[in-house]
């Protein structure tokens, strides 16, 4: 694996740690929600474990709680931005041939604006 792929160069992980700042609006022992820095639509928000998984690919048998946890925070927020009554997108990129830049798994929620599909 390239360097990007390496926890210790993460984006994500920094944030976390608390290294980088960022607009955080969840929180737990295992997760965190902060708001996109280069948002897409009125609400983006990215989910993300704490614990450095590079994609959706790489995760292995005993992923399944986190997985779970990231989505039951998605459905928290997204009732918290009143999107349950006007919809909300979710997107998970894995790898950069999907477009994902940060090799940390997160989550995209997204809603506050029509969407159209297919998406680009």
């Amino acid at each position: 694996m390239s360097s990007i792929h390496q926890e210790n160069d993460c984006l994500f992980c920094n944030i976390v740690q608390k290294k980088i700042p960022a607009q955080i609006v969840y929180e737990d022992e295992t997760a965190l929600a902060f708001e996109d820095i280069s948002p897409q639509a009125p609400v983006h928000l990215l989910v993300i474990p704490k614990t450095h998984i590079p994609r959706l690919a790489d995760m292995t048998t005993g992923d399944e709680k986190t997985l779970t946890q990231l989505f039951m925070i998605i459905h928290k927020l997204a009732g918290e931005k009143d999107l349950m009554d006007s919809g909300f997108r979710t997107v998970i990129n894995s790898g950069e041939g999907a477009g994902q830049t940060v090799f940390h798994l997160h989550v995209h929620l997204m809603g506050g604006r029509p969407f159209h599909w297919p998406p680009g």
